[in-house]
């Protein structure tokens, strides 16, 4: 047995910090405080969804999920040195093996898993005729009772909202999980797993490049393809909010602070305090989304369950390809471990601030994305355990090309 696998169990091997390690149970009590706060103060969540920038009236960019996001992605993208993605042209096999399973399969079976078990074998559990609200794509002005793809435009108050069968909008979330590929959270499943952090950190800054072009693009089509709004625009508005500007901002302060202090500053000092910060906000959004479904969780906690069984499904498949293909084409454990786990994994963080910015905080959809974050937790942990009981399957490589 190989000194890699002799060591899984010690305690000088890398491990979460205190927020990672126990994020699942801040998950959970941020569900408890949501609901909570959604029946001591339901009027809360509302107003602070109402806090949005918008074009011709309509919300477009969600302020506090903005905000949310920036902190939970600039300390994942400070960390990315750019120049590693010059020096992937000596791995082409697990770089592009990464690449197809994210973009060329990930989002497919994602879509079709969710499809059929949301569609077909629990739709008599989630109501046939169940509806949801949700906000109307930008740049549509319908009047009441127009069709709008599987919806009718209808007015909520004095707002025109698109009322879709409560099915479609789950699928929405689980669909936008699909499209997202994970770049922040896979740096510590990467770690935890033994794999190549030279791998993973190129794959973490070539997909944050690709979603640039293609998540609006696959977005936009699949939301299509499943009789959704296609929010084309409010997509690409998502991403530069979402993404490129915290990407930005991690390349711009990354180089001033590794001129001004040094690199060993840098990673010692200060990369380790950000990481509570990545957790931090995304828990303040979960409470914001809760706070808006608890009645849903309390009503019918089964929902989650219906949501979280095909989410489940996808990511043990993505994973066992990635697993599997890396074995057939020869790579080593270091390469084939993180390949598998940014296949399998989802940037949730993404998911849940598009999903509330397209659809609404209130929205099924938003609640499915919500549901990625309950499960990929523990169940990431799980398949690290997989790939370091399995790591003598791999052979001692020659380099990966």
């Amino acid at each position: 047995m190989s000194s890699l696998a002799r060591k899984t169990d010690q305690p000088d091997g890398p491990s979460l910090h205190f927020f990672e390690r126990w994020l699942t149970l801040w998950v959970t009590l941020c569900i408890v405080a949501g609901v909570g706060l959604g029946r001591i103060a339901p009027g809360l969540a509302e107003a602070l969804d109402g806090m949005a920038l918008r074009v011709n009236g309509a919300p477009v960019v969600s302020i506090p999920i903005a905000l949310c996001l920036f902190f939970m992605m600039y300390p994942i993208m400070v960390k990315i040195d750019f120049q590693n993605i010059f020096q992937s042209g000596g791995a082409t096999r697990p770089v592009g093996l990464t690449l197809f399973l994210n973009w060329a399969v990930k989002p497919f079976t994602m879509f079709f898993i969710a499809y059929f078990f949301l569609g077909t074998v629990f739709l008599d559990f989630i109501g046939p005729h169940a509806v949801d609200f949700v906000k109307l794509p930008l740049g549509v002005n319908q009047p009441p009772g127009s069709q709008y793809g599987s919806g009718v435009v209808t007015q909520v108050g004095s707002i025109s909202m698109l009322e879709i069968p409560l099915w479609r909008s789950y699928l929405a979330g689980c669909i936008l999980l699909g499209i997202a590929p994970c770049t922040a959270m896979v740096l510590v499943w990467g770690h935890l797993s033994r794999g190549s952090d030279v791998h993973t950190l190129i794959m973490v800054a070539v997909n944050s490049l690709v979603m640039l072009l293609l998540y609006g693009v696959l977005g936009g089509f699949l939301l299509g393809v499943s009789r959704l709004p296609i929010p084309w625009q409010a997509l690409l508005l998502s991403m530069g909010c979402y993404v490129a500007l915290p990407l930005a901002a991690g390349a711009l302060s990354r180089k001033v602070l590794i001129r001004w202090r040094g690199k060993e500053w840098f990673e010692e000092r200060f990369l380790p305090k950000l990481s509570p910060i990545t957790i931090s906000a995304l828990l303040v959004t979960l409470i914001l989304l809760f706070s808006l479904k608890g009645d849903v969780i309390v009503e019918n906690p089964l929902t989650i369950l219906w949501i979280a069984i095909p989410l489940f499904l996808q990511t043990i498949l993505i994973f066992a390809l990635g697993y599997g293909l890396s074995k057939l084409l020869g790579l080593s454990y270091s390469d084939a471990a993180p390949t598998a786990m940014i296949g399998a994994s989802n940037h949730f963080e993404v998911a849940i601030a598009t999903a509330a910015m397209l659809f609404g905080l209130a929205s099924g959809a938003a609640l499915a994305t919500v549901v990625g974050v309950l499960i990929e937790v523990p169940l990431m942990l799980a398949l690290v355990r997989i790939c370091l009981r399995t790591e003598p399957w791999f052979t001692k490589p020659e380099t990966s090309n």
